[in-house]
C-alpha cells in the first residue's frame, strides 16, 4: 500500500515526533487503560496536526457482511449522508483522511471505499470532544452518536452510548426505538505499521446487522 501526507496550512511535516502532543483521546481513559495500548496505537491517537492539515491512511477492505435488515438499513440512511458501508466488495482499496478542525476542536473524517463497479462510496463524519461522554461522532443533519472509549485486550474500542439530535446548543437523546442499534468500532495494532479497523452494528431484536473489516497503514511522506 502506498502512502502520502496531505498538507493544508503547513508546507510539510517532516517527523511524527513533534505531533505526539494530543491528549484528547488519552483524557477519556484511565492511565492504566492507556498504558495497556501498544506503542503504535498510542502514537496514532496522540498525534495532532495543525488546523486544516490531514493524516491519510491507506488500506484494503477484507471482510464485509450484511443481514437482510442491515443491508436495507445501510441503503436507507443514505438519506442522511450514508454513514454506513453500503457495498459487499472485498479486496478493494479504502482511504481514510483525518483532518484537524480548529473551529470545533475536533477532527473531520473522510472515508473513501472503492467499488469493483461504479464510483467509490464516500462517508463524511466529524469526531467532536463533546457530548454526554466527552466524545461524539457527528454525521450531519443534526444527528450525532455519543461514544464510550475503552481498551480491551490491547484493542482500542469505541462503542455507541446514545444517539442524539443537535438543536443549537441542545443535545436531545433519541429514543432507543429510533436508533439503528449498538455500534462498535475497534482499532487493533498488527505490528510493522499496520492496524485493523472493524465496524459492527447489532440490534437487540434483530441481531448482527453489519460487519466490516479493513487493514490499513499510515501514509507518510
Amino acid at each position: 500500500m502506498t502512502s502520502a501526507r496531505l498538507s493544508g496550512s503547513s508546507a510539510s511535516l517532516p517527523t511524527h515526533a513533534k505531533l505526539l502532543d494530543d491528549r484528547r483521546f488519552r483524557a477519556l481513559l484511565s492511565d492504566e487503560d492507556w498504558g495497556r495500548l501498544p506503542l503504535a496505537t498510542w502514537r496514532r491517537f496522540s498525534k495532532r496536526v495543525a488546523d486544516g492539515d490531514s493524516v491519510v491512511y491507506v488500506g484494503v477492505v477484507d471482510e464485509v457482511a450484511f443481514s437482510d435488515i442491515g443491508w436495507w438499513l445501510a441503503q436507507l440512511v443514505r438519506l442522511i449522508g450514508g454513514p454506513l458501508p453500503t457495498g459487499r466488495d472485498t479486496g478493494v482499496p479504502m482511504i481514510v483522511t483525518v483532518t484537524e478542525d480548529g473551529a470545533s476542536g475536533g477532527q473531520t473524517w473522510t472515508r473513501i471505499c472503492a467499488r469493483k463497479r461504479g464510483f467509490p462510496q464516500v462517508i463524511h463524519s466529524a469526531k467532536r470532544f463533546a457530548g454526554p461522554t466527552g466524545l461524539e461522532e457527528y454525521v450531519g443533519f443534526g444527528l450525532s452518536m455519543a461514544l464510550r472509549i475503552a481498551v480491551e485486550d490491547q484493542v482500542l474500542t469505541f462503542r455507541s452510548a446514545a444517539y442524539g439530535l443537535q438543536l443549537g446548543s441542545l443535545w436531545i437523546p433519541l429514543p432507543r426505538w429510533l436508533t439503528p442499534g449498538d455500534l462498535t468500532v475497534t482499532h487493533r495494532d498488527l505490528g510493522e505499521g499496520a492496524f485493523r479497523f472493524t465496524l459492527d452494528l447489532s440490534h437487540p431484536r434483530y441481531g448482527a446487522l453489519i460487519h466490516q473489516s479493513a487493514t490499513f497503514r499510515e501514509a507518510v511522506s
